[in-house]
Formats: C-alpha cells, sequence, structure tokens
C-alpha cells in the first residue's frame, strides 16, 4: 500500500550536518505519522524522531533533541531529517517508517506498519 525510500544518507565528519530524505508512494501518504529509526551493529533498533500528519506534533529522542529536525512536505510526500552537530554516536542505518494513526508520535517500532530499506550514515570522529 505504501513503499518508503530513504536517501541521503553517506559520510560525515563530527560537527558536519546531513540532511535525510524518505520518498513516499501511495495516495493516502498524507494521513500518516511518519518517524525516523536507526540502528547500529549489535544493537537494537531505537527511535530517533516522529512527526504527525499535520506536521504540529513531534517527538524526539532525547539524544538528539536540539541537533536534529524531522518535517514533512505532505505535498510532495516527503519527510526529512535534518541532522546538525553529527557525532560519531549517531552512525548507524536510518529508517524511515509510517503508521496510520495521522496525530500520534509514538517511539514504539511495534505500532509501525511500513518501512523503508534504510540508508548508511556514518560520522567520522
Amino acid at each position: 500500500q505504501v513503499q518508503l525510500v530513504e536517501s541521503g544518507g553517506g559520510l560525515v565528519q563530527a560537527g558536519g550536518s546531513l540532511r535525510l530524505s524518505c520518498a513516499a508512494s501511495g495516495r493516502t501518504f498524507s494521513t500518516y505519522a511518519m518517524a525516523w529509526f536507526r540502528q547500529a551493529p549489535g544493537k537494537e533498533r531505537e527511535f530517533v524522531a516522529a512527526i504527525s500528519w499535520s506536521g504540529g506534533n513531534t517527538h524526539y529522542q532525547d539524544s538528539v533533541k536540539g541537533r536534529f529536525t524531522i518535517s514533512r512536505d505532505n505535498a510532495k510526500n516527503t519527510v526529512y531529517l535534518q541532522m546538525n552537530s553529527l557525532k560519531p554516536e549517531d552512525t548507524a542505518v536510518y529508517y524511515c517508517a509510517a503508521h496510520r494513526f495521522a496525530e500520534l508520535v509514538s517511539r514504539d517500532v511495534r505500532l509501525y506498519d511500513y518501512w523503508g530499506q534504510g540508508t548508511q550514515v556514518t560520522v567520522s570522529s
């Protein structure tokens, strides 16, 4: 029903910036809440940020507050993650995810119905 494709990952030095994009197909995309998760080798997949359908509700993992910004442009069927002041501990595969409860922002990985393939972010020291 919904397909998600991440892009924008790559290699960046500590202190640098990167913007991830998640392009969605499906005409109901604008009714979905969206989120970013990340997973490093040997670690559990962890919540990064979430945004409601309206864009009015957002929630962030404590470790990225003040550095990362999630946003969406429903007209373009795209969600973004602007990452500033990157640290080596931000290194992970970043995944875009979606669920059907439009205004619910959640860090619970079990809630999300649709997932992208992931994009690698590597931050060098």
